[in-house]
């Protein structure tokens, strides 16, 4: 992710600005694979740990050995009763659901749709949320109006982004 000021950092503190559970919490934000120890060090003041923060996240398949990695670094913050997000895209909702990440209550898991041009798709365009096959795994399908999921109580701009503090 090509973010100003985020050049080569693994950690940085500010406050949740997107619209989940934690809203306004003081943050410690993890980018990529880092020590437990190290994430212990910077948690100071902060309720909230956002895993894989800059788009850090890989896509990896279901079954893909690099999960291990992440969950041995989460589940001990969530063991201690820390609010932790990890951002991931949606292709990796299988692989995070094989995983015991879910069971906690204070886990967010933050499901990232890329979709680019969002406002030109106009007022029709609907957001499927659908099932990997017919009948396989959820009950049926949602359909949700991509201009009412586009709320402006759930907007957050680009420049909020800039208020973090790296570290």
């Amino acid at each position: 992710m090509k973010r100003d000021g985020h050049e080569n950092v693994q950690f940085f503190h500010g406050t949740e600005i997107e619209h989940t559970p934690v809203f306004g919490k003081r943050t410690l934000f993890v980018v990529g694979i880092q020590s437990v120890d190290d994430i212990a060090q910077h948690l100071e003041g902060c309720e909230h740990i956002y895993f894989g923060a800059n788009m850090s996240f890989p896509k990896l398949d279901v079954d893909a050995p690099g999960w291990k990695h992440w969950e041995h670094m989460i589940v001990p913050f969530l063991k201690l009763g820390y609010w932790c997000t990890l951002d991931i895209d949606v292709g990796c909702v299988e692989g995070l659901c094989e995983g015991g990440m879910t069971e906690y209550s204070t886990f967010i898991p933050m499901i990232s749709v890329k979709l680019p041009y969002i406002q030109q798709l106009g007022y029709h365009a609907i957001i499927k949320l659908d099932d990997r096959d017919f009948a396989a795994t959820n009950p049926g399908v949602w359909c949700h109006s991509v201009h009412e999921l586009m709320d402006r109580k759930k907007f957050t701009d680009w420049t909020q982004y800039t208020k973090d503090e790296t570290l």
